[in-house]
Parts: structure tokens; C-alpha cells; sequence
């Protein structure tokens, strides 16, 4: 190896991450939602890294069992805010503390129950209402891995993805709209922090207002998503699509704590 030949460097970088905010220290109240939740999102979070949100809490936590659980539902911690009282066991358990900032909007903890009108619901039964309550599962744009160039005035930035999205690729539209020329495959993600235009068939999974916008909204010109959500609401697509919206132009929009799920007349 030659001399100048670095063997390693740090450089800095923005990462996309999932925020689990706590509502309770009670563990058993804690993994019983986190299981609701993970099944009712149906691998939308899978390999997603995750910051723990305990900043609420005043009780100390039992890190152990919270975290293997969330390593069991494909979702690797990363990090932890903690207020001070909790800092130590915190760090005992191998966290690293974070700074993230505020959530832009209401949580929707009720998410599970959201229900669009032209879908029947879910076949799983819903979470206890204790255990609805005690944990959240929110997309985190404190950190983000795509944004578009700064736009000028009073414009609303909009990115722009001119190629097919395959299984697996990502793109997160950082306080801006996000517009695809192309099909979104199944395995792909698209999220905005505004409105999500897909101008070919969307397979995949489209999250809109991820940073807590309820009038953003989701447009395509075909609808076959694999999951939707809107400011935090989702919704697995398991269910059979009635006739007019399946494979066809369709919108998604949030009235309250429902995901609306409607023909688009093009």
C-alpha cells in the first residue's frame, strides 16, 4: 500500500431514519403496540433505521426487551433522546443520544383505525387502547437522504425523478413535492414532505406530508400501492381494490385520522 493511500475517512452525511416515540415506560403496553404496528404497516418499515423517542417519558425504560424487539421487527436502533434522568441507562444499554427536532404535527396514534372509504379494513384485530397509545412508529425528516435545490421566492420546491424506480430504491423529497415520471416498482419507496405525483403505475409505497402536512396529498396515474400514508396515517393495501381505482388513476388524501382513497378523473 502506498504511503498516501488513506486506509479510512470520516465524512459527514444525512441519513433517512424512523422515529418510535414512547408514551409510556410500561414495556409489556409498549411491545404489545409495537407488534400492532408492525403488522398493520407490513414491512413498510423493514431495515429502516430507528431513533427511540423517550423524550416524553419520566420513568426509566427497559431498554433490553424494547430493543430486541425492534431488532425482531427488522428495525436496527441507531440512537435515543432521553431527557437527563434517563441518560445513563440509556447509554448502559448502548444507545447513543441524538438530537432531533420537534414533530412538526399531531401523531396520529389512531392510525391503526383510519379507513378509506372505497377499502375494506384490515383483516387484524385492532391493538388495546392502552396499548395504541404507548408507542408511535412516525417517519423522521430531521435527517433525510434526497432533497431538490433550494428554490427561489415564494415557489414550493419540487424534485424531479425522470427514470423508473426499482425494488429497493428510495426517494425522500426534503421540504418539497415529488414528482416520478415513471412506474414505482413494488419494493420502492417515495416519500415528500408535500404532495407525491407518480405519472405511471405506483406499486410501490408513497408516505406524503412526512413531516406532518394533512392537506398533502397522492396522485398517480395508476394505483396499485403497496402501502399509502399521509402525515403519518397508513394503510397496508392488502385488500382487494374496488374496480375504479384499482390500476387506475387515483388520489389519496387525509379527512381527519381517514385515509381517502379516490378515482382521479384524467
Amino acid at each position: 500500500m502506498e504511503a498516501s493511500s488513506p486506509v479510512l475517512d470520516f465524512k459527514s452525511t444525512t441519513l433517512y431514519a424512523v422515529r418510535v416515540v414512547l408514551y409510556t415506560a410500561d414495556t409489556a403496553a409498549i411491545l404489545a403496540a409495537l407488534d400492532q404496528r408492525m403488522a398493520d404497516a407490513a414491512g413498510f418499515f423493514d431495515d429502516e433505521p430507528v431513533v427511540i423517542d423517550a423524550s416524553r417519558l419520566t420513568d426509566t425504560v427497559d431498554w433490553d426487551p424494547l430493543l430486541a424487539a425492534l431488532r425482531r421487527h427488522r428495525l436496527p436502533p441507531i440512537g435515543v433522546m432521553v431527557p437527563d434522568a434517563l441518560a445513563d441507562s440509556a447509554r448502559a444499554a448502548g444507545l447513543a443520544q441524538v438530537s432531533l427536532p420537534p414533530l412538526a404535527a399531531k401523531l396520529s396514534s389512531e392510525a391503526e383505525s383510519a379507513k378509506p372509504d372505497s377499502l375494506p379494513p384490515p383483516a387484524a384485530a385492532p391493538a388495546p387502547a392502552s396499548a395504541a397509545k404507548a408507542v408511535d412508529v412516525v417517519a423522521d425528516t430531521g435527517v433525510a437522504v434526497s432533497e431538490p435545490p433550494a428554490s427561489g421566492g415564494m415557489a414550493v420546491a419540487t424534485l424531479i425523478i425522470d427514470k423508473p424506480l426499482r425494488s429497493g430504491q428510495k426517494v425522500y423529497a426534503r421540504h418539497a413535492d415529488l414528482i416520478v415520471l415513471g412506474v414505482v416498482s413494488h419494493g420502492a419507496e417515495v416519500i415528500a414532505d408535500g404532495n407525491i405525483h407518480v405519472y405511471g403505475p405506483l406499486r410501490g409505497k408513497a408516505m406524503a406530508g412526512a413531516r406532518g402536512n394533512t392537506d398533502a396529498r397522492i396522485f398517480t396515474t395508476q394505483f396499485d400501492a403497496e402501502l399509502i400514508a399521509v402525515a403519518g396515517v397508513y394503510r397496508s393495501m392488502t385488500a382487494a381494490l374496488s374496480p375504479d381505482i384499482e390500476n387506475k388513476p387515483a388520489t389519496v388524501r387525509l379527512t381527519g385520522d381517514k385515509l381517502l382513497v379516490d378515482p382521479l378523473d384524467i
